[in-house]
């Protein structure tokens, strides 16, 4: 009992002692800060935690972005035991210690256990695989971060086991919500105080921080605990407390790690790219880093030959030169010879005529017996995982070899770092490169982000990929030619949250469902009954994986309001469109839509009834002149009723009402319908709209369905023509505001 009251006591003296940035650590997901990408409603990682089936996670990201926070945040909503490690401190004893345990809660009360390894990389690989068949057998489940990439640092087999979440520096919006909270939290922050602070400090502490959020809560303890009160005793922070707490912005760069390959690449693009200002941000970044500039060097070497090569010979010349100077006098006058290659590549001539080495590379791989060593192997990164690297526009592509593209960061477009002059070499360039200068402010002015940086990655989902295999294999060639040409030239994306409309079957929904991994899918179904079947097919998926279903479009209201949609689309059957063609449906849609959102719909309509149908088929040669004249008048009554079949036009006005800017795509498609009893049902069978039709339009509706059941009854077993007009509308989403500030 003493020992208990002591430890307390001592649980209490630490957490009023501890760091701001501690405190003030969120223990909710409401509270948490930033990371929209993977944690905004109805992303996975969103349903996981709240599901409380969150699996093997490594989060990887620069520090102070919430690694650490986000994993106490699961503990708090798991209701699994959970442990954490420090990998600094830990051995492969503690880590038996956590097995033992966790077999233990596992065998004996059925209770998982969640291990929280925190700086993950820093186990070797032993104590990595010391850890590996605990996680294969599910005695623990496994939650790392790390500041590394783990694609390089952990071991394969966990990561192939584990999926993989990148949290991304904070926004300088993100970081100002934490200067707010931290000064009027009265329970963690400085609320019981008076403390103000200056916009010009604010900004400041914001500006320096660069995305850490530890940074700007240590910066801002120190400025208050070391300012003393004024007379009304006040704590006053002003620009210059402000820069005393945080002086200096910290470079991240590890040069075994992420950002010494990043950086290098932008380096080497930025000179590929004949962008001499970029080249020397780059350079300046890898030597204020400490990067050795015999690396740099090495690489300008290769730039000179791969990028350059004949259409400037002296380029290795120069750069050979500079490099030998370098030796000769080393740093700080090393800068000049520095400088001076990176802009000589970046401001000559460009060719990739070297590029024939690689024709004989392909003469020698048709040789046996060419592997290489597993010594001499370079093991792959993770463009692939992430998707860094695309986007990037290739100069030798384009005429001239070169291409107006951003190559500095964003917040940097239009600093000129360097300033060509008149004389020589470089007087020659000078107009060419001040146009390709203003030509990429202008391409960075109109750019859109069509290659965001992924967020996360994570193992196979064999599961959902044989459902789909199953679900594909139940639908013709031409509904599936007709989902293809729905969402042709959409760019999906990883965390995309997709809302298909007309719910009736799922065949629509399988791009989406393929597509979305770290999103998610919300069906709106036509009916309870719609629903419930749906319900049925889906339930051999993985509830985690399986898409939200709604019945009708009231029950959009039960989401949360920041749950948004990116992508709307599906197929609108008829009865659907009497229901969207409504202002007050495209309402309650656009409440939960961003600005971009994108639009994809696919609205089909027969052109033929079953009484012209027969007519086209031949089934009606031998009639008499009076049944002749009931098909005759059939017909008529048919066109009739199909003109009246609501399309994309009777929709666009609701649409384009709500914000939506379209475009409309029409196509017609001959078909043979197989003429079996179902078919003969669906038109004939007692209820279906066809016959409701006939029994409240026609004199005689008896008599009319006996005649087109005998015809259609002739000609079972075989096929009936069909045409159909099919409408795409695509299109995206503005707000009502931006629609009205856009003009006609």
């Amino acid at each position: 009992m003493v020992a208990d009251l002591f430890t307390h006591h001592g649980e209490q003296t630490r957490q009023r002692l501890a760091p701001l940035a501690d405190r003030l650590r969120p223990r909710s997901l409401d509270e948490f800060v930033g990371q929209g990408a993977i944690l905004a409603e109805g992303r996975l990682l969103r349903r996981a935690i709240a599901a409380d089936r969150v699996g093997n996670l490594l989060l990887h990201g620069p520090p102070g972005v919430g690694k650490t926070t986000l994993a106490r945040i699961i503990a708090n909503h798991t209701r699994a035991h959970f442990s954490s490690l420090n990998a600094v401190l830990a051995g492969v004893k503690d880590l038996r210690t956590e097995v033992d345990a966790a077999r233990q809660r596992l065998e004996r009360h059925g209770l998982r256990t969640i291990l929280f390894i925190d700086e993950v990389h820093r186990f070797n690989s032993a104590q990595q695989d010391a850890l590996l068949p605990w996680v294969e057998n599910g005695t623990l489940t496994l939650i790392g971060a790390t500041t590394e990439n783990p694609y390089f640092e952990v071991n394969k087999a966990l990561v192939s086991r584990s999926r993989l979440f990148r949290l991304q520096a904070l926004e300088p919006s993100d970081l100002e919500r934490l200067l707010e909270r931290a000064l009027t939290d009265p329970a963690h922050g400085y609320g019981n105080r008076s403390v103000t602070i200056s916009q010009e400090a604010a900004s400041h502490l914001v500006d320096v921080a660069a995305g850490d959020a530890r940074s700007l809560l240590n910066a801002l303890e120190l400025a208050v605990e070391s300012t003393p009160v004024d007379d009304d005793g006040t704590v006053r922070i002003d620009l210059t407390i402000a820069e005393e707490s945080i002086q200096q912005r910290a470079v991240l760069y590890d040069k075994q790690g992420d950002a010494h390959f990043d950086t290098i690449s932008a380096f080497i693009k930025s000179l590929r790219g004949s962008d001499a200002d970029a080249a020397l941000f780059w350079l300046a970044r890898m030597i204020e880093a400490g990067e050795n500039p015999r690396f740099i060097f090495r690489r300008m070497l290769i730039a000179a030959g791969e990028d350059v090569g004949l259409a400037d010979p002296q380029a290795v010349v120069v750069v050979e030169a500079c490099a030998a100077a370098f030796e000769r006098i080393g740093l700080p006058e090393g800068l000049y010879p520095l400088a001076q290659a990176a802009l000589y590549l970046a401001c000559t001539d460009k060719s990739n005529s070297t590029i024939g080495i690689f024709e004989a590379i392909k003469s020698v791989s048709s040789a046996q017996k060419q592997e290489v060593p597993s010594h001499l192997r370079d093991a792959n990164r993770d463009g692939d995982a992430f998707g860094d690297g695309q986007g990037y526009r290739y100069p030798h592509a384009f005429r001239e070899h070169w291409v107006a593209q951003q190559y500095l960061p964003s917040a940097l477009q239009g600093e000129a770092f360097w300033t060509p002059g008149h004389q020589g070499w470089e007087g020659q360039r000078r107009e060419r490169m001040l146009e390709r200068r203003a030509a990429q402010l202008a391409a960075a002015a109109e750019a859109v982000d069509d290659h965001p940086l992924l967020v996360s990655s994570g193992p196979e989902r064999p599961q959902m990929e044989r459902w789909l295999q199953r679900q594909l294999a139940q639908d013709g060639e031409r509904l599936q030619a007709l989902r293809k040409r729905l969402w042709a030239d959409l760019p999906w994306k990883r965390t995309d949250r997709v809302l298909l409309l007309g719910g009736r079957s799922l065949l629509w929904a399988l791009d989406p469902l393929a597509a979305v991994a770290e999103g998610g899918v919300t069906i709106l179904c036509h009916s309870r009954e719609d629903q419930d079947r749906l319900e049925a097919q889906l339930q051999l998926l993985d509830p985690l994986h399986r898409p939200t279903l709604l019945s009708g479009v009231a029950e959009l209201d039960t989401l949360a309001n920041e749950h948004r949609f990116e992508v709307i689309g599906g197929r609108l059957s008829q009865e659907d469109l009497a229901t969207a063609s409504d202002l007050e449906f495209w309402n309650r849609v656009a409440s939960h839509c961003y600005p971009g959102s994108r639009l994809r719909l696919l609205i089909s309509a027969p052109e033929l009834g079953p009484a012209a149908a027969c007519e086209e088929s031949g089934a009606a040669d031998q009639l008499n002149a009076s049944d002749q004249q009931i098909l005759q008048s059939l017909i008529t009554q048919e066109r009739a009723w199909l003109n009246h079949l609501q399309s994309g036009d009777q929709l666009r006005p609701s649409l384009e009402s709500t914000g939506w800017q379209l475009s409309l795509e029409h196509w017609s498609e001959t078909l043979g319908l197989p003429l079996d009893p179902p078919l003969i049902e669906r038109w004939l069978g007692e209820g279906r709209p066809y016959r409701q039709r006939l029994e409240t339009n026609r004199d005689h509706p008896a008599t009319d369905l006996q005649l087109l059941r005998r015809l259609l009854e002739q000609r079972r077993g075989g096929t009936l023509p069909q045409r159909l007009r099919h409408q795409r509308l695509t299109g995206h989403w503005l707000s009502p505001a931006a629609l009205e500030s856009s003009g006609p």
